[in-house]
């Protein structure tokens, strides 16, 4: 039996608050390596995607506009906007997720209806059953949130994979390869409630049980999900188009 080829996953890491956590796991048991940046701490980002077999873009307290807060944000939304015009694969969560709106030509803007904090069901819509990384889950995923702003607009051409009765955009695709999900995989339930803490937050019905049973139902979906995503970046050479590794595009 071969071994599977080596996948190099490059995860931006933009808030110390929001690591890698349980995905980090999942990313080694699917048989990637990781190439952390900790770009609140000065890790520099990749000059070009060479060598880079996936991209990971986590969460963070930003906005992703907020330059003047994390001047890595111009260069991070460069880099996904190249990672998606050369096809390889990328997952951008929660704040990733709007970086990679933003970057391909989407709008992020505060939700008007409030935070989306706690336990929450999201729906498939009928695109995600298409969807590599999308057609084997649940009809109704739960999902973790903490957000504040949204992605009020989906980029250009974008397909809409789930949704919510809260806000709409909860994941989508962007290309052949790139996922966003508005909603965190990667944080326990213990995680999202040490933020509503830090915020003076009281533990309400969607941060006390109901948060840890959807922590015990996403560790039996998303684990073969993120599996799935490096099954695409171990694949990936097969399709890959001319110029698939473009060096970086300028700020976005």
């Amino acid at each position: 039996m071969s071994t599977p080829a080596p996948v190099t996953v490059l995860v931006l890491e933009h808030d110390p608050i929001d690591p890698p956590g349980l995905l980090a796991d999942w990313l080694v048991a699917a048989g990637a390596r990781m190439d952390l940046r900790r770009l609140h701490a000065g890790d520099p980002l990749p000059d070009t995607l060479e060598g880079i077999d996936a991209v990971v873009s986590l969460g963070g307290v930003m906005g992703a506009l907020d330059d003047a807060v994390a001047p890595w944000l111009p260069a991070t939304r460069s880099l996904l906007a190249s990672a998606t015009a050369a096809h390889t694969p990328t997952l951008g969560i929660c704040l990733g997720a709007q970086l990679l709106a933003v970057a391909n030509g989407g709008t992020v803007t505060v939700g008007a209806d409030g935070p989306e904090i706690g336990a929450h069901l999201t729906a498939k819509r009928d695109a995600a059953e298409d969807d590599p990384l999308f057609a084997d889950l649940p009809m109704t995923p739960d999902a973790m949130q903490y957000h504040y702003d949204v992605v009020s607009t989906l980029p250009p051409g974008a397909v809409l994979l789930l949704s919510s009765g809260g806000y709409p955009h909860q994941a989508f695709r962007v290309g052949p390869a790139a996922w966003a999900l508005q909603f965190h995989i990667e944080a326990t339930a213990d995680r999202v409630r040490e933020w509503a803490a830090v915020e003076g937050r009281p533990v309400d019905a969607r941060l006390g049980a109901r948060l840890d049973d959807a922590e015990q139902v996403m560790g039996e979906v998303w684990p073969a999900f993120v599996g799935r995503f490096v099954d695409q970046a171990r694949n990936a050479g097969r399709f890959a188009v001319p110029g698939r590794r473009l060096p970086l595009l300028g700020p976005v």
